[in-house]
């Protein structure tokens, strides 16, 4: 006890007081008078001079129970005041006995806790003087002493913490703290009810007196509190920890571990012995108590006193890292889920908790992949720009094309709240902003382009946070919704900057310019307006196949079609009008942002009140049919944009909507007129033009007949800027008075172009290729000198290679070095093929298109030139080659032409094996919107199958996603038709491939095709349709000779082997085919009798190792239940990939006069990397296609032969065949020389 001293030598000062205060017939207002009396005197007197001989009387009448019972407030709290002083007189020596002192101590606390309320109440000043009292002298502490003393510091540690939530001044909780304080420094043996007293209160609110008054007590006797708590906290382990299976004593054990935690934000000291304790549980066998232990841990070193906590105790933070590694998911979950704070706060350990998070974003769980995710998600932008590197958010970025949906989901959702946070910083140019965070668009953007069940949660995240619509008005009804038209653009372009060129198409694709018009959610609309909710007056049937139909081709495009099915069905059955006209107005193209967003908004408001469990069908559904990343009020940000130097991507927007959706155009013709005015600009004025153009074609109402911007324009047909002349053609063709102004622009172009120079007869070339194919009449007032001159001077005239160039065996030539002179030649080219079109519908179009096919054919026969001895460029025969197959390809659009280039197929279809890596690209990227179309004959889906041996992964992994995407999205008997049924057509190619032999080494090449288009269209459900096509193939003969009808038989024996396998190892059903199935006429003949039948089915085609080969094959093949989707995948080798792109060796074989095609993909020398082809579709994407493709002329196996048929084709195909001894000694020659390239690449 902290007790004060007497000072010897002063003279003591005696109590004046002698008034008796126990007595009877003693009125109370008469005691209270002497009380006050004698409190005023106890209080004054000092304890070093009093004489406590005079205090004798009042000592022993104070602790009369008269006085300690009395029933007035006044009277005790003046007595309690009065002991009080007595007690510091006296000190350090109590003039009571024990049982006087614990009546006194019991009368103290008594009155305090009844009576110490606000400065407002009553004797307030009384019980403040005894709280002041107790807590200087500290006679407190004698309660220690006292018999069954805990008893009575229970009940003073309840009393106290009870009446500090009174809350009282900030003084009284100072002097009850001392108090408090001091009771627990001078006690033997602290009573567990006083602790457990003290640890209830912090798991009150941390606001709370009662919790503050706690934190004080034990920060200031930590020392002697540390070795309690720890028992306190082993002795709820301990009890609770028996009877695992209970749910209860796992609760009162995370209680304990929530009391550590708030003890170690307040009063760290106290934890001593407890972290320990907790190091070890992370070690015990039972998950529970290591996942409490885990998730406790784990908060406390995320807090901010964390780093002192991993340097006071870093055993058991390295123990507690360990648990990344527990085999309890839940426990790993809960380590990364503390992962927030240690990012935050733990900045001197980044490097071991990046290392934790990397290695957990590949744990074997979802639910812990999805956890890391989220963590970063929740950070705040700058402890991600300082404190997460760039590699840990492509980590993350990774995941973003994880197997599992959640895992997806949480990765795309940070990357995309990260952006989000950032980007107002990447607008400022920050450079450190830019350099950490700009890519992230890119990256989902690429996501979004590799898997559908990708692509869902990467379209959510960029529109959410990438490419977000302005909120505009919270109220629905508000009539002035306020969004910024430019900041919104604006936004669009500044991301793009940093986008690549995957990233840019990605953008175009999800803008929803590109499609066709009425769109698939337009006509779901106009559906469901005509199913009336069921209600329908007439052709009922007939509406609802067309509702079901539009529904099964949207809801495909869905994570889980069923319920996007049933939801679409439940909005037609709702039948709600005013659903139905918001729907309509966001669909509009003519709707301007303000619009769309207040459209948008309410439609989904009542979707959500109406039918809330289709919310999330019909937002996604809003998303993809809406122009909701640019619409027209994009369009004048975009053209002041233009004029800047950055605006390749404003430039590259409005020619995208030129091409799809130049509807967009129509409220700004005034601003795009104003634009191609300003001569100074030559890239607004070409932008402009096109916009111009395109919106003149689509809309006649909206034609450029004004005479001053005519002439301006005439001035453009005729100017040297081919891309500018070429839209300005269009737009003559488009105006009233066109026919006068072609016709003029073709008599001056007619007289200069022998003269013209390099530029402007590239320019004349681009505007012939316009009025051939839209203007045909003009131009034929002078086709004879045209064509005369495109033909002898320009096609016809040897290009030989620059004996000074440096790169002599390069064989391609990137755009922007294309020479004028070949410019002109391939727009020449064009110039023929559109000239066709013009007259397919004509009785003229085979005469016309005769010489122009020929032509296109002898350019593929010899490589891109015109005779097999040329010497021409090998960057201008690519590009020759290149323009010839896919002016081919745009020309079977029409059925006559069609039936014309089918002689000459396989020439054509083996383009996309040519020995240039950008022929066969671009190649493929001109066949497969044609083919999404259906604008080209069935045959024509042989070709993707054609990339099977390619030596570029992408080029394959393009045919796959074509094929795979294609063959998913249309009907059965579609599937059929396309996809099924050619299959004959692929062995009939197959057997006159150039490459084609009957040696064993070369049947197992043509194998790999089989099995290619097994891997992608075979099915448990077509499967016996295939075997019956490949057996058909034998009791045919080919329609050009005999040898030919040998390899469809060695390719149908082997066909029907990899069949049986392939089904055997699935356990696929392979039985007879019911159905009756006609093989095609143009290609088979049938055979002349049934003796020549009998003998080929009796004969064997295969060689016997070949037939070996297919045997142990087919003991190898995988088993039933693989998964057909990781059959698809491309499997690119490892080092087959270099930086140029690789192409197959040209060799001549043993001087044959044709192009030998076997050299095109068994090679591996250098090419430069994919770019664009040079203008060649701008207008071809949607010019009107004059006629449909007529199915295919078919014949029965046992038909008979036309031979008219026969003959025609004679007339129209110049007599040709491929060589196939000649290609087989050059795929031999070849084979050596890969052999030979691939065995020195080797490490």
């Amino acid at each position: 006890m902290v007790a004060q001293t007497r000072a010897g030598n002063s003279a003591p000062k005696r109590l004046a007081f002698s008034e008796k205060i126990v007595g009877k017939g003693l009125a109370t207002d008469a005691l209270l008078k002497k009380l006050k009396a004698l409190h005023t005197e106890l209080a004054e007197l000092d304890q070093e001079l009093v004489d406590v001989n005079s205090l004798s009387t009042v000592r022993t009448q104070l602790v009369n129970t008269s006085i300690l019972l009395h029933k007035d407030r006044g009277v005790k709290a003046y007595a309690a005041c009065c002991l009080a002083d007595i007690l510091r007189l006296y000190a350090p020596d109590a003039p009571y006995t024990h049982t006087e002192l614990r009546d006194i101590f019991q009368f103290f606390f008594r009155q305090l806790a009844t009576g110490l309320r606000g400065a407002d109440a009553s004797y307030y000043n009384e019980y403040f003087h005894l709280l002041e009292s107790l807590s200087t002298v500290k006679s407190v502490v004698l309660v220690c002493d006292l018999p069954h003393a805990e008893e009575l510091m229970v009940d003073i540690f309840r009393d106290f913490f009870g009446l500090v939530r009174r809350d009282l001044a900030k003084k009284i909780e100072i002097f009850i703290a001392d108090i408090l304080v001091a009771l627990i420094d001078e006690c033997q043996a602290l009573p567990s009810e006083v602790l457990e007293t003290i640890m209830a209160q912090f798991m009150a609110n941390d606001v709370q007196p009662a919790y503050r008054l706690a934190v004080q007590v034990c920060n200031a006797t930590a020392d002697k509190l540390q070795r309690h708590v720890c028992q306190y906290f082993t002795d709820i382990i301990v009890a609770h920890s028996h009877e695992s299976d209970s749910e209860s004593n796992f609760e009162e054990i995370r209680k304990a571990h929530e009391l550590v935690k708030q003890l170690s934000r307040s009063c760290p000291s106290l934890l001593h012995s407890v972290i320990p304790q907790l190091e070890e549980e992370l070690r015990v066998e039972e998950v529970q108590v290591r996942l409490i232990a885990t998730q406790a841990l784990g908060e406390m070193f995320s807090e901010k006193g964390g780093a002192e906590l991993v340097k006071k105790y870093p055993t058991t933070w390295n123990v507690w890292l360990m648990r990344k590694n527990d085999k309890a998911t839940a426990v790993r979950l809960k380590l990364v889920e503390s992962a927030k704070g240690l990012l935050v706060n733990l900045h001197d350990h980044r490097e071991t908790v990046d290392e934790l998070m990397r290695l957990k974003l590949l744990d074997p769980d979802e639910k812990v992949r999805a956890a890391v995710c989220k963590v970063y998600s929740q950070l705040d932008y700058e402890t991600v720009l300082h404190y997460v590197s760039e590699d840990q958010l492509r980590s993350i970025a990774g995941r973003g094309m994880d197997k599992k949906n959640s895992v997806r989901v949480e990765a795309l959702n940070s990357l995309g709240k990260i952006y989000s946070t950032a980007y107002p910083e990447i607008e400022n140019n920050d450079p450190a902003a830019i350099r950490h965070f700009s890519w992230i668009p890119n990256e989902i953007l690429h996501i979004s382009n590799s898997t559908q069940e990708a692509r869902l949660a990467a379209e959510q995240v960029i529109a959410d946070f990438v490419f977000p619509l302005p909120s505009g008005s919270s109220a629905p009804t508000s009539k002035n919704v306020d969004v910024n038209e430019v900041a919104w653009t604006d936004r669009l372009l500044n991301t793009m900057s940093y986008l690549d060129d995957r990233g840019v198409n990605a953008v175009l694709l999800l803008s929803g310019i590109k499609g066709s018009r009425p769109s698939p959610y337009e006509l779901y609309l106009q559906s469901c307006v005509q199913h009336n909710g069921g209600v329908i007056d007439e052709d009922e049937d007939v509406v609802k196949q067309r509702l079901n139909n539009v529904i099964r081709h949207i809801s495909r495009q869905f994570g889980d079609p069923q319920k996007a099915a049933e939801d679409l069905h439940a909005f037609a059955r709702a039948n709600e009008n005013r659903s139905y006209k918001l729907l309509k107005t966001c669909l509009d193209t003519q709707t301007d942002l303000k619009g769309l967003v207040k459209s948008s908004n309410e439609f989904l408001r009542r979707i959500e009140l109406s039918s809330e469990s289709i919310l999330g069908t019909m937002t996604v559904f809003l998303r993809r049919a809406t122009l909701r990343i640019v619409n027209q009020s994009s369009v004048s940000t975009l053209i002041k944009r233009v004029q800047r130097a950055d605006s390749k991507h404003a430039q590259t927007l409005l020619t995208y909507i030129s091409k799809h959706c130049p509807s967009l155009y129509r409220p700004h013709t005034s601003e795009l007129t104003k634009a191609i005015a300003d001569e100074k600009n030559a890239r607004l004025v070409e932008a402009g033009m096109q916009a111009l153009a395109a919106v003149s074609q689509s809309d006649e109402a909206l034609a450029v007949n004004d005479k001053r911007t005519l002439e301006r324009v005439m001035r453009y047909v005729l100017g040297s800027n081919a891309r500018v002349a070429k839209f300005a053609a269009r737009i003559l063709v488009a105006s009233k008075e066109h026919d006068d102004l072609c016709a003029e622009a073709v008599e001056s172009i007619a007289r200069k172009l022998s003269t013209a120079e390099p530029d402007l007869l590239v320019a004349h070339t681009a505007v012939l290729a316009q009025f051939a194919r839209l203007a045909p009449d003009a131009f034929e007032r002078k086709s004879d000198v045209l064509m005369a001159f495109l033909v002898k001077k320009l096609l016809m005239v040897p290009s030989p290679a620059d004996p000074d160039e440096m790169d002599s065996d390069a064989d391609w030539v990137e755009d922007g070095d294309v020479q004028p002179r070949l410019r002109a030649r391939i727009l020449a080219l064009k110039v023929c093929r559109n000239r066709c079109l013009a007259h397919a519908s004509t009785d003229t179009a085979l005469e016309v298109a005769t010489p122009v096919l020929k032509m296109l054919s002898t350019l593929l026969d010899h490589a891109g030139s015109y005779s097999a001895d040329a010497t021409d460029d090998p960057k201008v025969k690519s590009r020759m080659r290149l323009q010839a197959a896919i002016s081919l390809l745009h020309l079977s659009i029409v059925d006559k032409f069609a039936t014309a280039i089918n002689t000459n197929f396989i020439s054509l279809a083996i383009t996309v094996q040519d020995p240039c890596y950008n022929v066969r690209m671009e190649f493929l990227m001109k066949l497969f919107p044609l083919l999404t179309a259906r604008k080209l004959p069935p045959r024509y889906n042989l070709i993707p199958f054609l990339t099977v041996h390619d030596p570029e992964a992408d080029i394959k992994s393009r045919a796959i996603s074509y094929i795979t995407h294609a063959s998913r999205n249309i009907s059965a008997a579609a599937k059929v038709d396309l996809f099924e049924i050619i299959f004959i057509r692929l062995l009939h190619l197959l057997a006159h491939h150039p490459d084609f032999s009957t040696a064993h080494e070369n049947l197992q090449e043509m194998a790999k095709y089989i099995d290619f288009y097994l891997d992608l269209i075979a099915s448990s459900d077509n499967v016996s349709l295939l075997y019956h096509l490949a057996m058909k193939a034998k009791t045919v003969r080919d329609g050009q000779s005999h040898t030919y009808s040998e390899n469809l038989y060695a390719m149908s024996e082997l066909t029907q082997e990899l069949i049986k396998a392939r089904a055997q190892a699935r356990s696929w059903s392979l039985q007879s085919y019911p159905g009756k199935v006609k093989l095609p006429s143009d290609i088979l003949r049938s055979l002349p009798n049934p003796e020549a039948a009998t003998k080929i089915l009796k004969t064997v085609y295969l060689p016997e190792e070949t037939s070996a080969w297919l045997l142990e094959s087919s003991k190898t093949q995988k088993p039933a239940g693989t998964s057909k989707e990781k059959r698809r995948e491309p499997r690119e080798p490892k080092d087959s990939k270099s930086p140029p792109k690789r192409k197959a060796s040209r060799h001549r074989a043993n001087g044959t006069t044709k192009r030998v095609k076997t050299a095109r993909w068994n090679s591996d020398q250098s090419e430069s990397e994919e770019e664009p082809s040079s203008d060649d579709s701008e207008q071809d994407d949607r010019e009107e296609t004059p006629t449909n493709p007529s199915s295919e002329r078919e014949v029965g196996s046992s038909g008979q032969e036309s031979d008219e048929k026969e003959s025609n084709d004679k007339k129209i195909t110049p007599n040709r065949k491929l060589s196939r001894k000649a290609g087989t000694r050059a795929k031999r020659k070849i084979s050596k020389q890969v052999k030979k390239s691939n065995h020195a690449r080797k490490p």
